[in-house]
């Protein structure tokens, strides 16, 4: 996934499916610089951890 649509992710209300290495996760919030996401498992909410954007999926 690119960090523009990670970015829009992270910010729309509506929840989009997106995994990481085929987990479903919540995208918090995207660094630009880093290029890093925080992320959080959906049935793990206390779970947060720091992925690269490019290890994001969006699932349709």
């Amino acid at each position: 996934m690119n960090k523009q649509r990670a970015k829009e992710i992270a910010a729309s209300p509506v929840m989009a499916n997106v995994t990481c290495d085929g987990v479903p996760v919540y995208i918090q919030h995207v660094d630009e610089e880093s290029e890093m996401a925080r992320i959080y498992p959906l049935n793990q909410p206390e779970n947060e951890q720091s992925v690269p954007v490019d290890s994001l999926r969006e699932h349709h």
